[in-house]
Order: C-alpha cells, then structure tokens, then sequence
C-alpha cells in the first residue's frame, strides 16, 4: 500500500513537472536562445551593481531566480573579455546608494581598472550615497571610473563607515531564555550576541581595527584613483555631508546629470550607431572564459558556510554553502585531470563545522602531495572554517578588505524550559545511556561535568585549527596563538601577520598558480571548473528527488537534448535566426 501511494505520489509530481514546471523551462530557454543579443559593432556594456551580487557563479541554473544572477566572479570575468571585445566600447556602471562587501568593491574596482587599462572608457553613475554600511566601498568603485557622475538631487553622504550590533543578552534575561556557550577566546565574539548587552573590551577592539582598516583602504584607492592625497580626501568626505553641486565644487565627482544623460554620453563615445547592452545579457553570450592549450588551471568554488554532505545549494536560486563531499570531490576530480597543473580554489565563507572543514582540507593536502600546488583566492570572507580549509594552501591571495582569520571556535545552547513555563508550556527531556546523551537537551542547563567535557573538545578543535595554521603557514605555535584567539583581521592586516601571502583577487591568484605550475607567460593555458555547472534537467532532478520517475523522464529527455546532433540542428536554426535579423557571423560554431 505504501509503495502503492508513493508511485501514486510520483505520477503526480511527474505531472506537475510536465505540465507546470518543464513549459515554462522551456519558454524560457527558447526565449533566451531567441532573443540572444547580438553585441552591436559599437556597445556601451552597463553593469547595474544596484541589486546584490554574490562571489562567484552559481553551479545551478536557476540561482538567477533568487537574485540579481551577477557574482564578483562573474563581473572579472566578464570585463577581461569585454576589454578584448572590439565591438565593447564603453563600460557604464551603475552604483548602489548603499554600500558594497568590501572586498567585493576591491576585486570589481581592480576590473575596472584593468577594463580602463585596455584604452576604454569607463562612466559611473550615481543616484546618491546614502550613509549606509560600507558606503565608502561604493565610492570608491565610482572613483576609478574615467567620470563620476551624480543625480543632480542626490547627496552625497559617504562620510565614514558604521556598523551596529544586536545584542540579546538583557532580552533572553527578561523572558528565561539561558544561553550556554563556550568560546575561543575572547574575540570569538558571536557568542557576545547572546550573552552581552553590550560591546566587551575585545569586541570593540577588534571590529574597530578591521572597520579603521576597510575604511582607510578604500579612502586610498579612491584618493589614487581620484589622483589627489588621501588625507586631504579623507578630511573632505569626513566634513559632509554634500548636495550634488558642492560635491561637483570640491571635486568629489565629475559631472550632475541623470541616468539617461549618462547614458547618452557613453554612447556618444561609443560612436554612431551605438546601443547599450546589458552586462548579462553580454555574459550569457560570451559565456566563461575557457583559454586555450595543453596546460590547465582548476577553479574550484566554495561560498556559503561550510557543512558536512553533498548539498550546496538551496533549491530553485536558494542561498548557496560548502558541502564537504561535493567540494572535496571537486578537488579530488582535479588532482586527477592529468591537464590539471595547478589549482584555485575560491573561498568566500564566514566558517561552520570543524569536520567538514578538515575533510576539504585533506582533499587540498592530497593535491600538494600530487605535485598540483593550490592557491586560495579569498572572497569576501575566508574566516573560521573559511580559513581551516585555506590554511595548508601552497598560497593565499586576498583582498586589503577580505574578513579572515578568525581562529577560534565558539559552541553551545539556548535553555528555554523556564521560558517556555510563563506561558505554561512544560519542557522536561528523558535520556538513557550516559549523562552526556542529554547535554544539548534544551529543557536543562549543563550539570559540571557535562560542561567539563563540552569545554575539552572545544579545546581540542582550538589546537587543532591552531596546528593547522602552525604548519600551512610556517609559524611557530606560540606565534599562531597570539593572532588567533577568534579575532577577525582584513587581508591587508592579516599580510602583514603572516596569515596571507599576497593582496589581490582571482586574477592575481591565476597568476600565481601559473607560476606554481611553471607555465610560462607566454604560454597559453584552459581554465577547467570544479564541479561542473548543473544543468536545469540535472537540477530538477536534484530539487524533486533522484528516485522520482518523473525526475529520471526530465534527464532522460535532457539527455536527448544533450544529442550532438539535436545540438548541431538548434545550432543551425539559431545560426539562421541570427542572419535573418542582419547579423554578421562569420563561421558556424564547431560542434
């Protein structure tokens, strides 16, 4: 009977998919295989960073339903093709009032500046900067753009960096909430979050020292870019804020006017028959960058926090984390490519379980112990468990504004029975076995000796993660320990530490691996990413179960569309479609 309404079950589903879920994936591929822009000979490239961007492309291919669809990763990418591209004229990037990730803002201003680099222009438009965040971050990606524009009402409000915490500690006091939790040490503060009702001694230090450094990095990149000193910089932003016109007047921006004005002028610089063209439709057409050769670089992508199975993404665009198996396979997959001579593995992760993170990093001992040296290029974050599975790589690359280190580990639980009693609910737990079963009970607090032992294996995580540092980074024990105790440096701080070798993004890092690899420059070498992007069949059969008949029909019908020659015969009527709208292509695309 079971089997029977389980079969049911999938007749339905399969049902659903073939008359809900597959048409509408199906209009939208045809959709956007009909509607692929064609790059006009004379394109101004518009690169909208208003919406959200994530670090890096997602292996899933409706992740663009969840978001704006554009990654860091993606950005660089996209731009080193764009300033080859002949018909790419002009880069016109709009700004968000708010701020961006730090060390995001550093790796697209760097993309910028090369784009710039390559004797193209670049337009920046602003509708304000808004006292918000990491504001300052927005800025500075505007200031290393050919011209910085601003709405003629806008203001200019970029004045500092500031941040505020949630503290729950009197709250969880009033109603009987009892957190219990163990951490190393006193500038793991996430547990401050629960407990204090305000900012310790330790806490207040240590955002202020990565704040000061964010905050001073990016007034030096935009005083460079912008070409005046960074303290006169400094002290004219820190007196706003500014309508549009004083900040024209002190020479923060270059131009007022609205969005299409900008507009019209790049394409104005663009030349005649010019036409705007968005940044992912151009993407899409361009697809990743692939290189040519013999030799291969691995990209390996981890964002999100880092846990234990064969996840990584939540559904149809849901948020992305680090599953150790399927990251440790993409690994593992790469040591044994014999094109592979090298790996980069990108890490964007504010942490998450210790096991996890050791399994990926002994797929990263095992690639050294290959002959295939890894280089980290850290995202945003690299921090906790971000940093575990980072510390034994032959070299780190990170942003002046990544969050790293972090060494520490934090654990514990919410009592809740008392809470829970003023509004008569009654919680009582039962256990059998030893008295340990019950120590994560939420019904009672730790007796001593259960608290004894939760507090040894926090220990033991601690020295472990301090030995793992000790021996990927070359420092002494005592060393480790003095810059570890949970505290959280930038990139730029954690240089000069010793926990990061060199300042820059994903290029550098590919630069870097080149070098490990002994590829000459002047040798062309492919890019090959781990794992492999899913396709949309392979992810509705992920997001309805494996063991679904229905699910096993989308592959299977995926597979008839993977046909070479189903795939030479779409190609052909795209390929005809393309030249009855007048476009030039000059050779069929080789199957």
């Amino acid at each position: 009977m079971k089997q029977f309404f389980l079969t049911v079950l999938g007749v339905f589903t399969g049902l659903i998919l073939f008359v809900v879920v597959v048409p509408i994936v199906l209009i939208i591929a045809a959709a956007a295989s009909s509607s692929e822009p064609v790059t006009p000979a004379n394109a101004v490239l518009e690169l909208d960073l208003r919406e959200g961007i994530t670090d890096q492309v997602s292996n899933n291919p409706f992740a663009a339903f969840g978001g704006s669809g554009l990654s860091v990763v993606g950005i660089v990418d996209t731009l080193a093709q764009a300033e080859k591209d002949d018909h790419v004229k002009v880069l016109l990037v709009r700004l968000p009032e708010a701020g961006l990730a730090p060390a995001a803002a550093d790796e697209i201003r760097q993309a910028v500046r090369r784009f710039r680099a390559s004797g193209k222009p670049v337009i920046a438009h602003s509708q304000g900067f808004q006292p918000v965040g990491t504001v300052i971050s927005s800025y500075m990606v505007g200031a290393a753009a050919s011209e910085l524009w601003m709405q003629n009402t806008a203001n200019f409000q970029a004045t500092g960096f500031s941040a505020d915490s949630v503290f729950l500690g009197r709250a969880f006091e009033k109603y009987g909430v009892r957190p219990e939790f163990e951490q190393r040490y006193e500038y793991k503060n996430a547990v401050n979050e629960y407990t204090q009702s305000d900012y310790t001694g330790p806490h207040r230090e240590a955002m202020t020292a990565w704040m000061t450094s964010i905050y001073d990095s990016a007034l030096a990149n935009a005083a460079f870019d912008r070409k005046v000193e960074a303290p006169a910089l400094k002290t004219t932003i820190e007196a706003g804020p500014y309508s549009a016109a004083q900040a024209l007047q002190l020479k923060l921006i270059d131009k007022i006017g609205q969005v299409e004005e900008a507009e019209a002028e790049a394409k104005r610089r663009a030349g005649k028959g010019s036409d705007i063209l968005e940044f992912s439709d151009y993407a899409a057409s361009q697809g990743e960058r692939m290189g040519t050769g013999r030799d291969a670089i691995a990209i390996v992508g981890g964002e999100g926090a880092i846990m234990t199975g064969s996840g990584g993404s939540g559904g149809f665009g849901g948020g992305s984390s680090i599953a150790s198996d399927a990251t440790a396979e993409a690994i593992y997959d790469a040591i044994e490519d014999s094109s592979v001579k090298a790996i980069v593995f990108r890490v964007s992760s504010p942490g998450g379980s210790p096991e996890a993170s050791e399994q990926i990093l002994a797929a990263v001992r095992a690639a050294k112990a290959a002959n295939k040296p890894v280089v980290v290029s850290m995202g945003d974050y690299a921090a906790s468990g971000g940093y575990w599975i980072s510390s034994e790589a032959n070299w780190i690359v990170a942003q002046p504004s990544t969050l790293t280190g972090s060494i520490g580990v934090f654990g514990g639980k919410f009592v809740v029975s008392e809470a829970l009693g003023r509004f008569g609910v009654d919680l009582r737990g039962l256990s059998v076995g030893g008295q340990y079963s019950e120590a994560f009970s939420p019904s009672s607090s730790w007796t001593e000796a259960q608290r004894a032992a939760f507090s040894a294996s926090m220990d033991r995580t601690y020295e472990e993660f301090v030995q793992r540092v000790s021996t990927g980074r070359r420092l002494p024990i005592a060393r480790v320990r003095e810059i570890a105790r949970g505290r959280v440096w930038t990139g730029a701080q954690g240089k000069t530490l010793g926990l990061v070798d060199q300042l820059g993004g994903l290029t550098e890092a590919i630069g870097k691996a080149r070098e490990l690899a002994n590829i000459p420059e002047n040798q062309s070498v492919r890019f090959k990413r781990f794992p492999e992007p899913q396709s949309p069949w392979e992810a509705l059969s992920s997001a309805f179960g494996v063991q679904s008949e229905a699910a096993r029909a989308l592959v299977t019908l995926g597979g008839v569309m993977a046909d070479p020659r189903a795939q030479a015969m779409l190609s052909r009527v795209q390929t005809e479609r393309m030249r009855g709208q007048g476009a030039s292509v000059l050779a069929d695309q080789p199957l």
